[in-house]
Order: structure tokens, then C-alpha cells, then sequence
């Protein structure tokens, strides 16, 4: 929600007022095509909920295959223009950068839910550090498309997210176990500290 007003404000603020980037465009089309189907979900949601639990469709497998597609079609027209002109080490660099803004970012969501004064339980924090930094394809590359529409180096500008994407799944697979045991320690040691000490008997 914050991104379709964010997106245009930012690239007012780079770009300038003098800039031929349709802002009211962008922010129509960023509405109708995040929060308008959002909206009209969450309404349908509530008059078949009854038939979505009892007949469970595999909507799951369906929204992977969706992503999977995704990145696939997005990854060819990345990598098919003849124009993208990418070497390979920038590449590797750009790699090494994502990979350092990420583990930054996930390190300081950690460092801020874990603070002393926090209210946020173990679990609270799993879920703060993986979806807080999480940053997804069927998102980011229609805002490309609308913000970014018409320009030559369209393919160009989507090679971060393509990278991000694919890298924050690694990150994430990678750190699932460490996680899970600082969280069942966490909990454990929450759990005997709340516990009432037995009286002694004298």
C-alpha cells in the first residue's frame, strides 16, 4: 500500500517536477492493479469462505505456478534484449551488493525487535526479519512496467529485482535452521523464566 504512493512521490523527488513521468498515471494504475484486486479478494473471500473450507482448491500450487511463470517471463525479457548491456562482472557486483543489503537489513530488523523494551515474542521476530525485508516479483515488476513504461532500459532497471528475488529464497533457506533454534531456545528460556519458583519448605 505504502509502495503506490511511495513510488511516485520518490521518483518526483529524484526526477523533479520537470520530468515527463505521469505521476496521477502511475499512481492510478499502481492503485488499480495492487489495491483493487486486493480489495475485491477480500470481499469475494468472505461470501465463499465456507466453500473455499470445504472444498480446498489448490490455490497454493496455483500462485507458485503463477510466480514460477513469472519470473521465467520476466527473466527472458531481461535477458533477450539485445540492448541490457551487462558485462559480467557488473553483474557479480550487483549480486554482491543484494546480497549485502539484504543480510543488512534482515540483521536490523533482528537487532530491532530483539531489543531490550521489545514486546515482540521469538516468534514475532521470525516473522519480522523474513517478511519486513521481503520483497516480491508479482509486485515489483508490474510497478516497473507502469512507472518505467516506454523506456529502452526497462530490462535494465529490473535486473536488481530479479536478483533480489531469487536471493532472499537462498537467504531465507539458508537461515531457516539457525532461526528455528534461536526461536525454540528463545521460547524455552521465556517459558522458565515466567514460571512460578516452587516455595521453599523450611
Amino acid at each position: 500500500f505504502q509502495g503506490i504512493v511511495i513510488t511516485p512521490l520518490l521518483l518526483l523527488l529524484f526526477l523533479g517536477s520537470s520530468s515527463s513521468v505521469p505521476f496521477t498515471s502511475i499512481f492510478s494504475q499502481l492503485f488499480m492493479t495492487v489495491v483493487v484486486p486486493l480489495i475485491i479478494g477480500q470481499i469475494v473471500r468472505r461470501y465463499i469462505k465456507d466453500w473455499l473450507e470445504r472444498k480446498k482448491p489448490p490455490f497454493g500450487a496455483i500462485s507458485s505456478c503463477v510466480l514460477l511463470m513469472i519470473i521465467y517471463t520476466t527473466f527472458c525479457d531481461t535477458f533477450a534484449n539485445p540492448n541490457i548491456d551487462l558485462d559480467k562482472f557488473s553483474l557479480i557486483i550487483i549480486v554482491l551488493i543484494i546480497f549485502s543489503v539484504q543480510m543488512s537489513f534482515m540483521f536490523l530488523t533482528f537487532l530491532f525487535s530483539t531489543r531490550n523494551n521489545s514486546t515482540f515474542t521469538p516468534a514475532d521476530t521470525v516473522a519480522i526479519v523474513f517478511c519486513s525485508t521481503h520483497k516480491s516479483l508479482t509486485l515489483g515488476i508490474p510497478m516497473l512496467k507502469i512507472v518505467f513504461a516506454g523506456y529502452e532500459h526497462l530490462s535494465l532497471i529490473s535486473v536488481p529485482l530479479l536478483i533480489y528475488h531469487p536471493a532472499q529464497i537462498l537467504l531465507g533457506s539458508l537461515l531457516v535452521p539457525t532461526i528455528k533454534s534461536w526461536m525454540v531456545s528463545r521460547q524455552k528460556a521465556l517459558k522458565l523464566t515466567r514460571q512460578p519458583k516452587a516455595p521453599v519448605k523450611v
